[in-house]
Parts: C-alpha cells; sequence; structure tokens
C-alpha cells in the first residue's frame, strides 16, 4: 500500500544552545541529551529558514528537509493563496523557549527595512507564556519617549532597562510584538513563539556579558535605532479570552492567526476554510490528531509541534489521558494564516508588492 504524500508531518528534535538557556527544553521534550551540558535555549518546532530547516521525523517524507518537500507540492502544504503570497515559502517560524537568563534588549525591523538589508522578510512575532517561576518578567516597550540620542546615550552607561515597559508575567499572558517594539525575555520564562520566518535580529544590550565562545556578542546600536518604534503605548499585553472546549482567538495580525485551544474531550478542528496550513504546538499534556478526509492519525506529546497541510486541515484532536502525562485535558497553540478574511490579505499583498518592487 501506498503511503500517502499528505499527513501530519512531526519534526527531528532542533535544539539551540545560548548563554541565556536553561535545562528545561529537552526533559520536557523528554530528549536525553548526554553529550553536552551547554544550555539550551530554543526548540525551532517547525522552521524553513535556511539556517536551521526542519527536518520531517515521520512517514513517507523522513529524513528530509521540510523546504525541499514545501517545494514539491507548495499548494497542498501552504495553501494555495500562501504559496502565491510567500513564493511558495513557508512564512512562519515557530518555537518554544526557555529562558534561564535574561536575553539581550533587543529589536527586529519590519519587512520593509529586513527586505532592503537583508533580503529577508522582517520579524513580527508573539509569546505565549507557559510556565513563569514567582516574580518573573519580561521587557516589552518603551515606558517613557526617547530620542534616538537618548536611546544611545542610555545604551552607552547601561540604564537603557529603566526606559523599557517591565511586565510579570503569569502562565497564560500573551505579547504581540510587532517588529520595531523594544523587547527582551527575562529569566524564569518557559514560553511558546510563532513568528514571521525570519533569523534578523538586532541586538540591541547584552548586559556586557560574553557569550558561550567566552566573546562579546555583537551589538546592533545604528541598526536598531532605524528599527526601533519610539512611541509609548497605553497597553503591551494581548488580552483575549480564555475559556475551555472551545479555540480562543488570541492573535489575528497580516502576518499570522493564532488560537489557543483548550479542551478535555474530542474536539473537531475544519480548517480548510483558511487555505492554510496549520502549525499545532502542544503545551500540556498528549493529545491524538486524527484526519477526517484521510484517516491518518499522530500522536501528539507535550512539548512537540505538527505541521497539518493545508488540502487535509480537517482533523480531530483527541485528548489522551495517560498517567506519565496527567489528566486528559490538553491544550494546544495553532498558528495559521487566515486567507478567508479579505482585509488581512489586502495588507499582506500591499506589503508584498511594495517588497518586490
Amino acid at each position: 500500500m501506498t503511503e500517502p504524500r499528505l499527513y501530519p508531518m512531526m519534526f527531528q528534535p532542533n535544539l539551540h544552545q545560548v548563554i541565556w538557556g536553561g535545562t528545561r527544553l529537552a526533559p520536557w521534550k523528554r530528549l536525553n541529551l548526554t553529550e553536552t551540558e551547554a544550555p539550551v535555549g530554543e526548540s525551532w518546532e517547525v522552521s524553513a529558514v535556511a539556517s536551521s530547516p526542519s527536518i520531517i521525523a515521520n512517514r513517507k517524507h523522513a529524513g528530509r528537509l521540510l523546504p525541499d518537500v514545501i517545494s514539491e507540492m507548495p499548494d497542498d502544504i501552504l495553501g494555495s493563496a500562501v504559496a502565491k503570497r510567500y513564493g511558495n515559502k513557508l512564512p512562519l517560524l515557530v518555537k518554544f523557549i526557555d529562558a534561564e537568563h535574561d536575553l539581550s534588549i533587543q529589536v527586529h525591523p519590519d519587512d520593509t527595512m529586513a527586505q532592503r538589508e537583508h533580503g529577508k522578510f522582517g520579524k513580527t512575532e508573539m509569546w505565549y507564556v507557559i510556565d513563569a517561576k514567582p516574580g518573573a518578567y519580561l521587557y516589552a516597550g518603551f515606558k517613557e519617549q526617547l530620542s534616538e540620542e537618548e536611546y544611545k546615550r542610555k545604551i552607552s552607561d547601561g540604564t537603557i532597562t529603566e526606559a523599557l515597559a517591565r511586565h510579570e508575567v503569569h502562565a497564560g499572558d500573551v505579547f504581540y510584538i510587532p517588529a520595531g517594539r523594544v523587547h527582551a525575555i527575562c529569566g524564569g520564562i518557559l514560553l511558546a513563539e510563532v513568528q514571521q520566518s525570519s533569523d534578523v535580529t538586532y541586538r540591541i544590550f547584552d548586559y556586557n556579558r560574553p557569550g558561550i565562545d567566552g566573546q562579546p556578542r555583537e551589538l546592533h546600536t545604528e541598526l536598531a535605532a532605524q528599527a526601533l518604534d519610539f512611541n509609548v503605548y497605553d497597553e503591551y499585553r494581548t488580552i483575549y479570552k480564555s475559556a475551555e472546549a472551545q479555540a480562543n482567538h488570541c492573535i489575528d495580525s497580516q502576518f499570522f492567526n493564532v488560537r489557543v485551544v483548550d479542551i478535555d474531550a474530542p474536539f473537531h478542528r475544519n480548517l480548510i476554510k483558511y487555505d492554510s496550513f496549520i502549525i499545532t504546538m502542544c503545551m500540556e499534556n498528549n493529545c491524538l490528531i486524527k484526519m477526517r478526509t484521510t484517516g491518518d492519525e499522530v500522536l501528539l506529546k507535550e512539548g512537540w509541534s505538527c505541521l497539518i497541510p493545508a488540502a487535509i486541515a480537517d482533523y480531530d484532536v483527541i485528548p489522551m489521558p495517560d498517567s506519565s502525562y496527567g489528566s486528559g485535558h490538553v491544550k494546544l497553540l495553532d498558528a495559521f494564516i487566515n486567507n478567508k478574511d479579505n482585509s488581512i490579505m489586502r495588507k499582506a499583498t500591499r506589503f508584498l508588492h511594495i517588497t518586490r518592487k
């Protein structure tokens, strides 16, 4: 019997060691990392970024790079609208992040600047806090208006954090970080991140600490000054309704859409209407993803993610009670591109037209 070309794709571990990382990701994913004691800060769950692409772990395409498989059937995997808008490339990157120590103060360029300076997508992202130690906080946005000259002075004298909005966080908190917003995840936070498919980051301040190689990490003060949005906003935290037994609307933007699925019983997800791939990140317990169109099943465990091709995005999520994972309650983060909403499509199309001139 010939294996189907389309099915929920799982991926090999793709862990990144960084100076600020911790020790939670490997045990959470039930991986045995005995070869190194270096801190692991990021698990790139689904990636088509050239510097670190995902390798498919299951079924027919096992062992192959995700971008290569997408290139063979972009409309079926990405969705025809997504494939057309993004040149047959996966436009999102999703990660789990474990910050044992503070990340650098940083900012990301928007699409126009990133295209001009690097020939890449910009980097708008969002964070969903999975766990936070008591008193843990992060930085997002400015709390006081700065000029470019004041910004550079505070970088040089090490007082930049005094001008940043500091937010104490708890499990379930969400922050949308548009390109241009100064930010930093700080120590004691485990979170899920959805972002544009880009590896462009401008590091503003790194507490004068050395990197893993013992050398100071590069700062990008001038580029960051061009990218920064110096405006002060009333609210930086994303307020959303959270309820069990449903998919909670979390983020709707021109770059991505995010839902928090919180269930303890089988739940039907028919997302074919969006003409988009679905990335599902399992944040709590484990579940079975059962496709209605093909009958395929995949076990999605806590700390892992899968990509569901657009053409078969009609499926049931079935909680799987397991003594080692606790109850049958499941919490997922779904990321996709909403091609049903014409206003969002117009914004994205307008950007692509500008950057391709």
